[in-house]
């Protein structure tokens, strides 16, 4: 939708909204914020440093997002449909054994950490860090989010139990709920370390405890 910049006077004291709908402008405020959230996390990000990255004025900002918390959901949900793909791309693959796609998986992931030398963690993780001082309504999102890769990744699992890679007797919602658990820690380290150890020492262990 546009509007003719003469249709409303400016009202001084605050940025004018840009008076054009450009889908671009939007991916590009979510990519400056999904870039920001996942380094730096939500309580101290401010917007002016999200605006600054891509070049864009605060009056588009408030364009496209009524507030900080309304642009951090949509954050949110950008970040959660790129992960679910890429956790359907990997633990989804026919071609791989069901526990080769979560190595795969794995190993996607810290290349990814790797590109972006460890700066930027999981948001998920990030923001559960803070969930003490998150608006209302992200710790819904959060642990819906957490419970939605478990059951991904348990059907995966599930799979792996039903061609005899894992025992009978294996819990695979449990053995699912251990591999974020311990997941999440591991990417945390990962950035504190500035390197894919712990990334490593995480997904050898959790396959070697695996019962078989």
């Amino acid at each position: 939708m546009t509007h003719d910049s003469t249709d409303k006077p400016r009202r001084r004291g605050r940025p004018p909204k840009v008076a054009r709908d450009d889908p671009d402008t939007r991916a590009a405020l979510l990519r400056s914020g999904l870039e920001v959230l996942t380094e730096h996390g939500f309580t101290v990000s401010g917007i002016d440093g999200i605006l600054k990255r891509v070049g864009v004025p605060k009056g588009s900002f408030y364009y496209y997002f009524d507030s900080k918390e309304a642009f951090g959901r949509a954050v949110m949900e950008q970040y959660g449909a790129y992960f679910a793909a890429k956790l359907d791309r990997h633990l989804g693959d026919d071609s791989r054994p069901p526990l080769a796609r979560l190595e795969a998986f794995v190993e996607d992931a810290a290349a990814g950490m790797a590109r972006h030398d460890f700066r930027r963690g999981c948001l998920v993780g990030n923001l559960g860090q803070e969930a003490g001082s998150l608006p209302q309504g992200y710790r819904e999102w959060l642990q819906a989010t957490l419970a939605d890769w478990q059951r991904r990744l348990a059907h995966c699992l599930h799979e792996a139990q039903a061609i005899g890679e894992l025992a009978e007797s294996a819990d695979c919602d449990r053995l699912s709920e251990a591999f974020w658990i311990g997941w999440e820690g591991a990417v945390m380290r990962a950035r504190l370390e500035r390197g894919p150890r712990p990334l490593d020492t995480f997904i050898t262990t959790y396959m070697q405890g695996l019962p078989r």
